[in-house]
């Protein structure tokens, strides 16, 4: 199998080769700016008094074309850490972003997005927010997806169909911080998903006094873990019926088909499941593919679309899907050319790496870059350079990585400003997922449900064309459903200061933070660290 960071890094090559072509009806607006940096990081628990210090070698790249034809953005960076002493272990750390759509032919284009970053992996244990040093409970992640759009008109027909491929690969993370005792779950190791989807329609008022849409789409995704299977499907109509020249009603219903299943993990002597080196289950293969989640029938959901201007939209539907009542929603608000915010309701049947891949796809093609040498750089808000495209938030799916299918439901809200030499960005949000697994086969995680709840907030400001300051506050509270597991809080702040000599670039940075798990005594550290950069 491919490594990952070949495919993630293959991914961004690609997106970094079409730029010179991509870009030929707007040179003025292409920038690719690679870099080498050192550094010297210093990290204290200020509780003990134990101190570390290691150092770093990196290198990396932003990039960014935005033309009529194409909108890319990458920023990837390429860390190895050194350690002076056998107390802290020499890594290799990834972290980057790259989104890209490119219009091919009018109508067709292609778009893609690629995420190298580090996260939590179980949501009962550790939960640090400053990612320096000896971290507990963290996973590298790797995930990619690519594929075709058609958007045209035949008559007064639109016509519109896509395809997606996606990759996750998560690597193991070791100590957890868990307690001890505590249920062992599955670690998530890699998927691949496809999902096609296409829908021909009307708008209102060009054949009918109502809009009417069809549309349809298949989506399977496989993990190798217990060899896991998502099969999904759909089709149905919708109609939008304008009541006012602001407000129109929206109503669809249709049928849908989704089955998850997997086969039983191979239990020991004790009834416990056997694991390997990197502590996922092993796959029993006697066992036959059993059905975690099912439903097969009749969706329907009824709502309102409200658009008082060209800047402001909202739209909110209630109806019943999965088996029960669904709310979803969104509410966008171009404020200015500089302001803008986007709340988002969801309610789906997802794995980690579908909903992933829809995390990704829904980050913006120009964002802002998060100076940040201690941060969890993507993996949490990634706040839009524009009012029309404000940002997205990968909190709640990072909340865990889970190898379990799951409903996932919950609120997510971004604001961010671009005002000349200030720029900020806030987002917070609520998730819960509601856990599907086979029974039968000892300690289950189906029925439990996991929460979580988030805030953070961004801010860098120039103090000269040379010199200026960045800082974050972060804020995390997670709660797993399953008996006896601890609230975990995670808070703490980042900040930096950087002078730029010409191609050389200075940096100082510092970061606290905090974590508490109930039942356990508080984790507070400090972190330093000292940088110079080269651009080329």
């Amino acid at each position: 199998m491919m490594r990952p960071t070949i495919i993630i890094g293959t991914t961004m090559a690609a997106i970094l080769a079409a730029a010179p072509a991509a870009a030929q009806d707007g040179q003025r607006n292409k920038t690719i700016a690679p870099y080498i940096e050192l550094g010297q990081v210093l990290t204290a628990d200020l509780q003990s008094g134990d101190v570390l210090t290691y150092s770093t070698v990196a290198a990396g790249v932003d990039a960014s074309i935005q033309t009529q034809r194409t909108q890319m953005k990458i920023s990837y960076r390429y860390e190895r850490r050194i350690s002076w002493s056998k107390r802290v272990g020499d890594d290799d750390i990834h972290s980057g972003l790259a989104r890209a759509a490119v219009k091919i032919a009018p109508g067709f284009s292609l778009e893609g997005g690629a995420l190298a970053t580090r996260a939590r992996s179980d949501i009962r244990g550790a939960a640090p927010g400053v990612l320096a040093g000896n971290v507990d409970n963290i996973s590298q992640i790797y995930s990619a997806y690519a594929g075709p759009t058609l958007a045209t008109n035949v008559g007064p027909l639109n016509v519109n169909a896509s395809y997606r491929f996606g990759y996750t690969k998560v690597e193991s993370p070791g100590a957890t911080g868990v307690a001890p005792g505590s249920p062992r779950l599955d670690v998530f190791d890699s998927a691949t998903s496809h999902v096609a989807q296409a829908s021909v329609g009307v708008r209102a008022g060009t054949v009918l006094p109502v809009g009417v849409t069809v549309s349809g789409a298949y989506e399977r995704d496989d993990a190798r873990q217990l060899d896991q299977r998502y099969e999904g499907k759909f089709v149905r109509g919708d109609v939008v019926l304008p009541v006012a020249p602001t407000l129109a009603l929206t109503a669809g219903a249709g049928y849908e088909k989704i089955v998850v299943s997997q086969k039983d993990p191979l239990l020991d002597a004790g009834g416990q499941p056997v694991v390997d080196g990197a502590g996922r289950f092993q796959t029993d293969p006697a066992s036959p593919r059993r059905i975690a989640y099912e439903t097969d029938g009749l969706i329907y959901d009824a709502g309102v679309i409200w658009r008082p201007s060209p800047r402001t939209m909202l739209q909110a539907r209630v109806g019943r899907r999965y088996g029960g009542m669904t709310y979803t929603g969104s509410f966008s608000y171009a404020a200015s050319r500089s302001v803008g915010l986007q709340i988002g309701v969801y309610d789906s049947v997802d794995t980690f790496g579908r909903q992933l891949r829809d995390g990704i796809a829904g980050l913006p093609t120009s964002f802002l870059e998060q100076r940040d040498a201690f941060g969890q750089q993507f993996s949490g808000c990634t706040y839009g350079a524009s009012s029309g495209a404000p940002g997205g938030c990968l909190n709640g799916i990072f909340q865990s990585i889970t190898s379990s299918s799951y409903r996932a439901r919950g609120v997510d809200a971004v604001l961010t400003a671009n005002r000349g030499p200030l720029q900020f960005g806030i987002g917070a949000g609520y998730a819960n997922r509601r856990f599907y697994a086979p029974g039968g086969t000892g300690f289950t995680i189906n029925g439990v449900t996991d929460e979580s709840y988030y805030g953070q907030a961004f801010v860098s400001a120039a103090i000269d064309r040379n010199s200026g300051v960045t800082g974050t506050l972060f804020a995390n509270y997670y709660q797993s459903g399953i008996n006896n597991a601890p609230g975990v809080l995670g808070t703490g702040a980042t900040g930096q200061y950087y002078h730029n000599f010409g191609r050389i670039g200075t940096t100082a940075s510092v970061g606290i933070y905090q974590f508490s798990q109930e039942g356990m005594d508080d984790q507070v550290s400090g972190t330093a660290q000292l940088g110079m950069r080269y651009q080329f």
